[in-house]
């Protein structure tokens, strides 16, 4: 790296810093501009800091589009675009209705207490930026030689301290910054290589032909279960919380339409870039370096410490993002609930407690795991099917479960998946099924079996 990609680096920290903290003289005012800013979110806001927050897994989507081409999208694109449209007619308005402040929130007004704490800690399974935190010390790794524990240690910190003092309205601040900055990267280092490479004839002289076919050399089957993980959309944190923090319904619902559309963009850019670097740099050893290896390649400086700023803040937004959301339902509905605090200062501070723990267990949970599949997979694998059901129906009083079957519906499909991963042998698990499947069917038996029947309330406490 040149000098002026350091300093190009550096203004983007000085740059973010700045958002997060001058401009946070009033965020702890009352719980609710601190945790919600307010409920001002615009359109544009809105927009921003659901896009940046949702796609942090950039090393990822680099190694996938760098091994399997095309599929990119199908595997990571179109399912997710397909959950997040049926959330914005069927869920936002309904989320923005409730003027609630967290998802454990609407499960405790529906099922009680004791759903509202065990659906906190599904939601913290969700909202752990472990596996972002990770991809920031890899990205260390790879750029500045560090060791991986220093990398996840520095860009944690940097983050995820400005949260800490404004809260929610400095993480949309930063994300809006951040939202720039990635689109402006990217469509900066494609714009390169079809300049200097041509476009599609160029690629198909150069790829493999599996890496221009919708499947990339995937079976099917294997790409179709990520149409089940997808369904993780729907009970995602961060959605409810845009959700909640959302000026009126119809920025809800029109803020995640236009989203889609923004991440569709994004893709187009991200998986195109991923089939450059196959086609120019075909002997990579390691295929999760192949936007940053592109970079070194074909931009000159300065325009390079652009792409690398990109990256970072593609990875950081997602990381600010799911930590505070995690921070929340820590401090708000665990730490609160457990030593009785409801007064809004006093959730303030365990939310920023909270944050300091997600804070901890985040670099943890990256250092222990060393993947970032194996953490995505095994957390969303579990917390999913508990929370799909109970939570998408606890919206209706006509679809709503009973209180002790939604608790029952949350406890045993995640214990079920749980055994599921746990017995896994040689990389296949009981009788060949993904542990997601049993997970799913368990809780809809719950739902069908578990529905309020009219006149029938069970009470809640």
């Amino acid at each position: 790296m040149a000098a002026s990609d350091y300093i190009i680096l550096l203004l983007y920290l000085v740059v973010l810093l700045y958002l997060g903290f001058v401009r946070s003289r009033h965020a702890d005012r009352n719980l609710e501009e601190y945790v919600l800013a307010g409920r001002r979110l615009s359109l544009p806001a809105f927009v921003a800091t659901l896009v940046t927050t949702w796609y942090g897994g950039i090393l990822g989507v680099g190694e996938f589009s760098y091994k399997h081409g095309l599929s990119n999208w199908l595997v990571f694109g179109v399912p997710y675009y397909l959950y997040a449209i049926i959330f914005a007619f069927f869920l936002a308005g309904r989320a923005r209705r409730q003027a609630l402040l967290t998802i454990p929130e609407q499960l405790e007004r529906s099922y009680g207490k004791a759903a509202g704490i065990v659906g906190a800690l599904f939601v913290f399974m969700l909202s752990t930026p472990a596996p972002y935190v990770l991809m920031l010390g890899v990205l260390c790794e790879i750029l500045f030689g560090w060791q991986l524990w220093v990398g996840v240690l520095v860009g944690t910190l940097f983050s995820m301290i400005y949260a800490f003092r404004g809260g929610f309205a400095a993480v949309v601040r930063t994300e809006i910054f951040q939202f720039i900055l990635m689109f402006a990267g990217f469509a900066l280092l494609l714009g390169f290589a079809v300049i200097k490479f041509g476009g599609l004839e160029f690629l198909q002289r150069n790829l493999p032909a599996a890496h221009l076919t919708w499947h990339g050399g995937n079976p099917p089957l294997y790409i179709l279960v990520w149409y089940f993980i997808a369904m993780s959309t729907l009970v995602d944190p961060a959605f409810y919380q845009r959700c909640f923090a959302a000026r009126d319904e119809k920025t809800a619902r029109n803020g995640i339409l236009v989203s889609v559309l923004c991440w569709a963009l994004f893709d187009f850019m991200t998986t195109t870039t991923g089939l450059y670097a196959r086609a120019l740099l075909p002997n990579l050893s390691n295929a999760i370096a192949s936007y940053p290896q592109l970079a070194l390649q074909l931009l000159p400086a300065a325009a390079r410490g652009l792409f690398y700023v990109a990256m970072f803040a593609t990875i950081m937004s997602t990381v600010d993002g799911f930590s505070f959301t995690a921070a929340i339902t820590l401090g708000k509905d665990v730490l609160a609930k457990l030593l009785k605090r409801d007064l809004d200062a006093d959730l303030t501070r365990l939310t920023r407690s909270g944050l300091v723990i997600t804070f901890v267990l985040a670099i943890a949970i990256a250092l222990w795991a060393r993947s970032v599949v194996e953490i995505w997979y095994q957390l969303g694998t579990i917390a999913t099917p508990a929370l799909l059901l109970p939570l998408a129906s606890s919206f209706s009083e006509k679809w709503r479960m009973r209180p002790r079957m939604a608790l029952m519906s949350m406890l045993v499909s995640a214990g079920l998946t749980g055994t599921w991963l746990l017995n896994q042998s040689e990389g296949r698990y009981w009788w060949g099924i993904e542990p997601i499947y049993p997970g799913l069917v368990c809780a809809v038996l719950f739902f069908v079996w578990g529905r309020r029947k009219s006149g029938k309330e069970e009470t809640l406490h």
